[in-house]
Order: structure tokens, then C-alpha cells, then sequence
């Protein structure tokens, strides 16, 4: 298992990508099917032929779950909870067929006490032709290196 950073390792300026992945029309069919939004600008390619976009589009939220999964692991940090995502922009559409990865960003850090730090991430969600098609801002608690050693000499006692 790759080890994961802690928040005493997270410096303002420190960037990740992500691996990328494409979208398919089963993504957005199965995505339709959990939420139930079966928006015929997603699901129905005569209607979506007539709209701006002149075919269907990925569902905004299915990106943004994208981006969620695909920064998990760029970076791998100890994350201790999910705070919140402020400021979140779709600023293009995304396709069936399109390759998408994230951008990470570290903007600022702040400790929360001495087991756990507060990070806020620029993100950006950027397609195959390196366009940003989402971008915004999440926030998390992450643990601090002395949280693991506490967690790890409980664990050997």
C-alpha cells in the first residue's frame, strides 16, 4: 500500500494529477439510475441533439465525483473527514468519450489541535484537451504524523 502524507508533510504550493479516466455512456446511465436525474440533456440523444450542446452531457455531479475519486490518490493523504467544497464552478460540459483527471492544489493549511490539520485544496477537473471543465474548492481534516504514532503505540500496547 503507497503511504499516505499527513498534514505536517502538506506545504501551500504543492501540486498532484491524477491518473485519468474516460467517461462512458454507461457512467452516465448508471448515474442516472442512483440519483434518479434522468434529465433528458443526459439520457436522450434526439432531445439533447436539439440543445446548446447538440448531444448529451455527463451529468455536473458526475464530474464532480470524478474529481472526488481520482484526487483520493493524488495525493494519498490521511484524511480524517470530508469538510466541505466551496466555490464550485462547471465551466464546460463534459461528454461521453472524454478523458478526464484532476489537478490538485494545496492553498492553505492550518492546524486544528495536535492530532489532526485543516487543508483546503484547489481542484480542477480537466479534459483531454487540457480544458478545466470543473474546478473549486474542497476542504479536510487530515492527521497529523503524531496522530499515527499515538494510533500505532495504542495498537502495540
Amino acid at each position: 500500500m503507497m503511504q499516505r502524507l499527513h498534514f505536517d508533510e502538506l506545504q501551500i504550493g504543492d501540486r498532484w494529477e491524477s491518473h485519468a479516466r474516460t467517461i462512458t455512456e454507461t457512467d452516465v446511465v448508471n448515474f442516472a439510475c442512483l440519483t434518479g436525474d434522468f434529465d433528458p440533456l443526459h439520457v436522450d440523444h434526439e432531445s439533447a441533439a436539439k440543445a446548446p450542446f447538440g448531444r448529451p452531457v455527463a451529468h455536473g455531479l458526475l464530474g464532480l465525483a470524478y474529481l472526488a475519486g481520482l484526487g483520493t490518490h493524488a495525493p494519498n493523504v490521511h484524511t480524517i473527514a470530508f469538510l466541505g467544497i466551496r466555490d464550485w464552478s462547471f465551466r464546460k460540459p463534459v461528454f461521453v468519450g472524454d478523458t478526464v483527471h484532476a489537478v490538485t492544489r494545496v492553498v492553505a493549511v492550518a492546524p486544528s489541535g495536535r492530532r489532526t490539520g485543516h487543508v483546503t485544496w484547489h481542484r480542477e477537473l480537466v479534459n483531454q484537451n487540457g480544458e478545466v471543465v470543473q474546478s473549486g474548492t474542497f476542504e479536510t481534516a487530515v492527521a497529523t504524523a503524531v496522530s499515527q504514532s499515538i494510533r500505532i503505540s495504542r495498537q502495540a500496547a
